[in-house]
Protein backbone atom coordinates (compact mmCIF):
# COMPACT_ATOMS: atom_id res chain seq x y z
CA UNK A 1 0.00 0.00 0.00
CA UNK A 2 2.24 2.56 -0.90
CA UNK A 3 0.46 5.47 -1.14
CA UNK A 4 -0.15 5.54 2.48
CA UNK A 5 3.65 5.25 3.31
CA UNK A 6 4.65 9.13 3.01
CA UNK A 7 1.29 10.13 5.52
CA UNK A 8 1.89 7.08 7.89
CA UNK A 9 5.39 8.06 8.19
CA UNK A 10 4.38 12.04 8.83
CA UNK A 11 2.32 10.96 11.53
CA UNK A 12 5.37 9.53 13.22
CA UNK A 13 7.57 11.95 12.79
CA UNK A 14 5.26 14.93 14.19
CA UNK A 15 4.24 13.29 16.88
CA UNK A 16 7.60 12.36 17.90
CA UNK A 17 8.99 16.00 17.50
CA UNK A 18 6.13 17.40 19.53
CA UNK A 19 5.61 15.65 22.79
CA UNK A 20 9.81 15.45 23.25
CA UNK A 21 10.92 18.71 23.14
CA UNK A 22 7.83 21.28 23.66
CA UNK A 23 9.12 24.42 22.94
CA UNK A 24 12.88 24.16 23.46
CA UNK A 25 13.23 25.54 20.15
CA UNK A 26 11.88 28.70 21.24
CA UNK A 27 14.32 29.03 24.39
CA UNK A 28 17.74 30.92 23.36
CA UNK A 29 20.56 28.61 22.82
CA UNK A 30 22.44 28.33 26.32
CA UNK A 31 25.46 26.49 28.30
CA UNK A 32 23.29 23.35 30.24
CA UNK A 33 23.95 24.08 33.84
CA UNK A 34 24.56 20.52 34.32
CA UNK A 35 26.34 18.11 32.57
CA UNK A 36 23.84 15.77 29.92
CA UNK A 37 24.58 13.04 27.94
CA UNK A 38 26.11 13.92 24.60
CA UNK A 39 24.34 12.93 21.55
CA UNK A 40 27.07 9.41 21.27
CA UNK A 41 25.55 8.35 24.81
CA UNK A 42 22.12 8.99 23.29
CA UNK A 43 22.61 6.92 20.81
CA UNK A 44 23.94 3.92 22.57
CA UNK A 45 20.80 3.81 24.34
CA UNK A 46 18.58 3.69 21.35
CA UNK A 47 16.65 0.53 19.99
CA UNK A 48 18.83 -1.13 16.96
CA UNK A 49 17.27 -3.81 15.26
CA UNK A 50 19.31 -6.49 17.48
CA UNK A 51 16.91 -5.15 20.34
CA UNK A 52 13.31 -5.52 18.58
CA UNK A 53 13.48 -9.05 16.76
CA UNK A 54 13.88 -11.01 13.87
CA UNK A 55 12.12 -9.29 10.23
CA UNK A 56 12.99 -5.35 11.91
CA UNK A 57 15.67 -3.01 9.76
CA UNK A 58 16.70 0.29 10.27
CA UNK A 59 15.78 3.26 8.37
CA UNK A 60 17.13 6.04 7.75
CA UNK A 61 15.70 9.04 9.50
CA UNK A 62 15.83 11.71 6.79
CA UNK A 63 14.57 9.36 4.02
CA UNK A 64 10.93 9.86 6.13
CA UNK A 65 10.93 12.94 7.70
CA UNK A 66 8.95 15.91 6.44
CA UNK A 67 12.05 18.71 5.69
CA UNK A 68 11.61 21.49 7.71
CA UNK A 69 9.06 24.00 6.01
CA UNK A 70 7.71 21.55 3.77
CA UNK A 71 4.31 21.01 5.78
CA UNK A 72 4.30 24.05 7.93
CA UNK A 73 0.66 22.96 9.49
CA UNK A 74 0.30 19.30 9.11
CA UNK A 75 -1.88 18.77 12.63
CA UNK A 76 -5.54 20.08 13.10
CA UNK A 77 -7.89 19.33 16.01
CA UNK A 78 -6.46 18.50 19.53
CA UNK A 79 -5.35 22.23 20.01
CA UNK A 80 -2.88 21.97 22.23
CA UNK A 81 -0.91 19.02 20.68
CA UNK A 82 -1.55 20.36 17.21
CA UNK A 83 0.02 23.64 18.47
CA UNK A 84 3.14 21.98 18.93
CA UNK A 85 2.84 19.70 16.19
CA UNK A 86 2.97 22.46 14.10
CA UNK A 87 5.14 24.30 15.89
CA UNK A 88 7.62 22.03 15.60
CA UNK A 89 7.40 21.25 12.08
CA UNK A 90 9.28 24.37 11.14
CA UNK A 91 12.00 23.94 13.66
CA UNK A 92 15.08 21.79 14.88
CA UNK A 93 16.88 21.74 17.93
CA UNK A 94 18.59 23.53 19.90
CA UNK A 95 22.63 22.86 20.43
CA UNK A 96 22.23 22.93 24.10
CA UNK A 97 19.71 19.80 23.55
CA UNK A 98 21.18 16.38 22.31
CA UNK A 99 18.98 14.51 20.33
CA UNK A 100 18.90 11.16 18.87
CA UNK A 101 16.31 9.13 16.42
CA UNK A 102 15.88 6.13 14.95
CA UNK A 103 13.50 4.19 12.91
CA UNK A 104 12.86 0.64 12.84
CA UNK A 105 10.95 -1.12 10.43
CA UNK A 106 8.95 -4.55 9.60
CA UNK A 107 8.22 -5.83 6.33
CA UNK A 108 7.08 -3.12 3.89
CA UNK A 109 6.95 -1.00 6.76
CA UNK A 110 4.44 -2.56 8.74
CA UNK A 111 4.81 -2.83 12.05
CA UNK A 112 7.43 0.53 12.14
CA UNK A 113 8.95 1.49 15.81
CA UNK A 114 10.19 4.82 16.41
CA UNK A 115 12.42 5.97 19.39
CA UNK A 116 13.75 9.74 19.69
CA UNK A 117 15.49 10.77 22.80
CA UNK A 118 16.53 14.13 23.83
CA UNK A 119 18.63 14.98 27.07
CA UNK A 120 17.65 18.80 28.55
CA UNK A 121 18.51 20.84 31.68
CA UNK A 122 15.83 18.98 34.26
CA UNK A 123 14.20 22.36 35.45
CA UNK A 124 13.45 22.54 31.39
CA UNK A 125 12.68 19.04 31.11
CA UNK A 126 10.11 19.40 33.44
CA UNK A 127 8.09 22.14 31.93
CA UNK A 128 8.41 20.33 28.35
CA UNK A 129 7.42 17.50 29.65
CA UNK A 130 4.61 18.68 31.54
CA UNK A 131 3.43 21.12 28.53
CA UNK A 132 3.39 17.83 26.28
CA UNK A 133 1.84 15.32 29.02
CA UNK A 134 -1.22 17.82 29.23
CA UNK A 135 -1.73 18.31 25.41
CA UNK A 136 -0.98 14.63 25.07
CA UNK A 137 -3.86 13.24 27.54
CA UNK A 138 -6.65 15.75 26.42
CA UNK A 139 -6.35 15.00 23.07
CA UNK A 140 -9.26 12.69 21.64
CA UNK A 141 -9.19 12.57 18.04
CA UNK A 142 -5.99 14.65 15.92
CA UNK A 143 -6.10 14.72 11.85
CA UNK A 144 -2.76 15.13 9.72
CA UNK A 145 -2.24 16.29 6.25
CA UNK A 146 0.24 15.12 4.37
CA UNK A 147 0.57 18.26 2.21
CA UNK A 148 -1.40 16.26 -0.23
CA UNK A 149 -5.26 15.43 -1.06
CA UNK A 150 -4.56 12.42 1.70
CA UNK A 151 -5.32 12.49 5.25
CA UNK A 152 -6.43 10.67 8.07
CA UNK A 153 -8.12 11.63 11.52
CA UNK A 154 -7.16 9.76 14.46
CA UNK A 155 -9.35 8.70 17.86
CA UNK A 156 -7.01 9.09 20.40
CA UNK A 157 -7.38 7.63 23.67
CA UNK A 158 -5.43 7.00 27.02
CA UNK A 159 -3.69 3.48 27.37
CA UNK A 160 -0.58 2.24 29.45
CA UNK A 161 2.20 0.05 27.52
CA UNK A 162 5.04 -0.10 30.22
CA UNK A 163 4.89 -1.10 33.93
CA UNK A 164 4.41 2.69 35.26
CA UNK A 165 0.66 3.31 34.90
CA UNK A 166 1.43 6.81 35.11
CA UNK A 167 3.64 7.03 32.16
CA UNK A 168 2.04 9.28 29.65
CA UNK A 169 0.97 6.81 26.39
CA UNK A 170 -2.30 6.70 24.10
CA UNK A 171 -3.59 4.89 21.14
CA UNK A 172 -4.09 6.34 17.87
CA UNK A 173 -7.22 4.80 15.28
CA UNK A 174 -7.86 5.58 11.81
CA UNK A 175 -8.69 5.10 8.36
CA UNK A 176 -7.19 6.00 5.23
CA UNK A 177 -8.82 4.24 1.68
CA UNK A 178 -10.22 1.68 3.73
CA UNK A 179 -6.99 0.60 5.44
CA UNK A 180 -6.85 0.82 8.99
CA UNK A 181 -3.79 2.67 10.85
CA UNK A 182 -3.38 2.43 14.43
CA UNK A 183 -0.57 3.69 16.58
CA UNK A 184 0.78 3.33 20.06
CA UNK A 185 2.97 6.96 21.57
CA UNK A 186 4.31 6.78 24.72
CA UNK A 187 6.56 9.38 26.74
CA UNK A 188 8.94 8.71 29.62
CA UNK A 189 11.87 10.90 30.92
CA UNK A 190 15.08 9.72 32.66
CA UNK A 191 16.64 12.26 34.97
CA UNK A 192 17.39 14.57 32.45
CA UNK A 193 16.53 12.70 28.70
CA UNK A 194 12.93 12.54 27.79
CA UNK A 195 12.18 9.83 25.40
CA UNK A 196 9.15 9.23 22.70
CA UNK A 197 8.51 5.83 21.89
CA UNK A 198 6.20 5.20 18.37
CA UNK A 199 4.68 1.96 17.20
CA UNK A 200 2.61 2.52 14.11
CA UNK A 201 1.09 -0.64 12.24
CA UNK A 202 -1.58 -1.03 9.54
CA UNK A 203 -4.72 -3.55 9.53
CA UNK A 204 -4.69 -4.67 12.94
CA UNK A 205 -4.68 -2.90 16.54
CA UNK A 206 -3.41 -5.22 19.16
CA UNK A 207 -1.46 -3.74 21.61
CA UNK A 208 0.62 -6.80 22.91
CA UNK A 209 3.66 -6.21 20.45
CA UNK A 210 3.47 -2.42 21.19
CA UNK A 211 3.83 -3.47 24.67
CA UNK A 212 6.87 -5.16 24.15
CA UNK A 213 9.09 -3.31 22.34
CA UNK A 214 8.07 -0.34 24.59
CA UNK A 215 9.38 -1.92 27.38
CA UNK A 216 12.17 -3.42 25.73
CA UNK A 217 13.16 0.71 25.07
CA UNK A 218 12.55 1.65 28.66
CA UNK A 219 15.04 -1.42 29.87
CA UNK A 220 17.57 -0.54 27.95
CA UNK A 221 17.27 3.31 28.25
CA UNK A 222 17.29 2.56 31.93
CA UNK A 223 19.84 0.43 32.35
CA UNK A 224 22.32 2.42 29.24
CA UNK A 225 21.87 5.99 30.59
CA UNK A 226 21.86 4.57 34.27
CA UNK A 227 18.49 6.28 35.27
CA UNK A 228 15.51 4.78 36.42
CA UNK A 229 12.30 6.01 33.92
CA UNK A 230 9.91 8.34 35.91
CA UNK A 231 12.53 10.44 38.18
CA UNK A 232 14.21 13.48 37.83
CA UNK A 233 17.15 12.05 39.11
CA UNK A 234 20.00 12.71 36.14
CA UNK A 235 22.01 9.57 34.83
CA UNK A 236 25.05 8.69 36.13
CA UNK A 237 27.07 8.05 32.92
CA UNK A 238 30.34 9.85 32.86
CA UNK A 239 30.72 13.48 31.75
CA UNK A 240 32.58 13.83 28.28
CA UNK A 241 35.30 14.91 30.88
CA UNK A 242 35.78 11.84 32.65
CA UNK A 243 35.14 9.33 29.62
CA UNK A 244 38.02 11.39 28.16
CA UNK A 245 40.40 10.58 30.98
CA UNK A 246 39.66 6.90 31.09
Amino acid sequence: MPHSRPLHALTTAVLVAAVVLGPAHLAAASTPTQDLPTADQLKAALLTVDDVGPGYTEVPTASSSPSPGENPSPASGCDALSALINMHADATPTPGSPHVEVELDGEDGNPMVTENLTAEDAGKLTTDFNTATDAFRTCRQITFNAGTEDSVSFTVAPVTLGDRPDAPAVRLDGTLAGVQLNAYIGIERFGTVAMVFGYFQRQDDGSQEASFQYRTAVAKAERTLGATAGTNTPPTLPTTAQSAAV
